[in-house]
């Protein structure tokens, strides 16, 4: 746990969300080209929850959530996600840069980092694996949303 989480610190939303994107945009993408499943990779319990609850809420199916590398990895050979919302630090000795690393090699699946650490060292670590977006804690569940359904469609564009 970090201190601010011991702080009490955690990515609440500090106001309802109002204004999500409206599932009917998630419905009509997936129609397209298959299901929008977003692998939740977060090590923190209520934020990993409120992150399935806010996707799910925007027309998104979740998969998971890992908190490990290990958990990530076996869980993107298993539902093939569209993406991965990604946390940095997560319970285990592989970081999610790492665990980015391998979804990205052997899967092709591309990162939003969703994380505290959000300086320049790490994100040039991460920059070989093609990462979608930076989502800097704490966030609102309604820009997480967002940044989703912006690489959602971003990935739906190319070919």
């Amino acid at each position: 746990m970090t201190p601010q989480q011991r702080a009490g610190h955690f990515a609440l939303p500090s106001k309802p969300d109002r204004n999500p994107p409206p599932a009917e945009e998630a419905r009509r993408i997936e129609d397209k080209k298959g299901p929008l499943r977003v692998l939740v990779v977060e090590d923190d319990f209520l934020i990993a929850m409120q992150t399935e609850v806010a996707l799910t809420a925007a027309g998104f199916e979740v998969v998971g959530p890992a908190m490990t590398a290990e958990e990530a990895v076996a869980l993107a050979g298993e539902a093939q996600p569209t993406l991965a919302v990604m946390d940095i630090r997560l319970a285990s000795t592989r970081d999610g840069i790492d665990a980015a690393r391998q979804l990205y090699q052997d899967f092709a699946i591309r990162c939003i980092f969703a994380t505290a650490h959000d300086d320049a060292h790490t994100r040039g670590r991460a920059e070989p694996y093609a990462p979608l977006g930076w989502l800097p804690k704490p966030y609102t569940m309604a820009s997480l949303v967002a940044v989703v359904a912006e690489a959602v469609a971003e990935l739906r564009r190319r070919p």
